[in-house]
């Protein structure tokens, strides 16, 4: 009987995978992990999870803990976002999250411990095949969770499990709903893995110290002042409170050396771009020879598009797309796939 350590939030797909898991024959215990703690004149839900997460393990009767990690996910998380939004560049920290936590730590505890895997409810598959592992989306394309395990290793994929990765989001709830789990008609989170429910401005705030100055458009026209820089990524629309327009505007540049923030409608060619460039590449399974045709993404519920990768010198490489791309964000992921399996990914240099 294998020994499985589930990783248990309070949400649905984590408490439908424990179930599937010990009716599948596995020796299943629940593992929550307490990352953040916001304090008390602040909201912050996590207590309230908890208290979720161990009535969904009492109910599957299968053992439940708690651990720690707000110091380890101080240092490796939230310190390397800070850093990188005092330079005004927008991380993706669900990515490091994936990568330093969730199949790092919590992984290398579950070793120690003796379990022969860890198990999530993210939204993709793993397939083996002559002892090489392959990172694929999942059944449900929209809500496929791939590119935030962009950064898995071939070890990380050996010891994980993914068992809801070959249902589609309705038959997840279905599941929970006819066994009747505590949980089955809550919804969705849909925050990032470290700030919970906290506000993030607010969270931001507290370490960045933020400086006034100039949103203009394109024209060099001021129409407002922005409330810091660093709040704001490359194509957001969020927190831009300019009145009166007839359409909405996105970002299309950050000044840093003038503090300003440039915007303007969604049809600005300044959005589109038709390369961008990094200077390595991740492959997760086996590595490619350039030149390379794939498909690639450089966010999250983009649609796949059609590119070429190319090696222009050392390492240096190029990702030529066939049609323009709106909003590449420099310090972003780009995820490299061929047809379902993802194959390679890098930051956005």
């Amino acid at each position: 009987m294998k020994k499985v350590l589930v990783w248990l939030s309070w949400g649905v797909d984590s408490a439908v995978s424990a179930y599937l898991l010990k009716s599948a024959g596995y020796d299943v215990t629940a593992w929550f992990m307490i990352n953040y703690l916001a304090p008390e004149w602040e909201y912050c839900p996590t207590l309230d999870d908890i208290e979720e997460a161990k009535k969904v393990a009492k109910f599957l009767d299968i053992p439940f803990f708690t651990f720690d990690y707000r110091e380890e996910y101080n240092r490796k998380v939230l310190d390397y976002m800070y850093e990188w939004y005092k330079k005004w560049i927008t991380p993706n920290p669900d990515v490091m999250c994936n990568k330093e936590i969730k199949f790092k730590m919590f992984l290398d505890e579950a070793i120690e411990l003796w379990f022969d895997y860890i198990a999530t409810g993210h939204y993709a598959r793993i397939e083996s095949k002559d002892e090489v592992f392959h990172l694929l989306k999942w059944v449900d394309w929209n809500k496929d969770q791939s590119y935030f395990l962009a950064f898995l290793n071939q070890f990380q994929l050996s010891k994980s499990l993914f068992p809801i990765g070959h249902l589609q989001k309705s038959e997840v709830r279905k599941i929970a709903e006819e066994i009747w789990l505590p949980n089955a008609k809550r919804k969705d989170s849909q925050w990032i893995c470290f700030v919970w429910k906290v506000d993030f401005k607010e969270f931001l705030e507290k370490k960045i110290k933020h400086i006034e100055w100039n949103i203009i458009d394109t024209s060099w026209k001021i129409l407002w002042k922005h409330k810091g820089v660093f709040y704001y990524t490359i194509w957001q629309r969020k927190w831009i409170e300019i009145w009166g327009l007839k359409e909405p505007i996105f970002v299309i540049k950050k000044d840093i050396e003038k503090n300003e923030l440039i915007v303007w409608t969604a049809s600005d060619l300044a959005l589109y771009s038709k390369s961008l460039f990094c200077n390595n590449l991740h492959f997760i399974a086996n590595a490619y020879n350039f030149p390379i045709k794939a498909k690639a993404k450089v966010r999250y519920r983009q649609a796949d598009q059609d590119v070429n990768v190319l090696d222009l010198w050392n390492w240096n490489i190029e990702f030529v797309f066939d049609e323009p791309q709106r909003a590449i964000a420099s310090w972003q992921i780009v995820a490299l796939y061929f047809w379902e399996e993802l194959i390679a990914s890098w930051v956005i240099e």
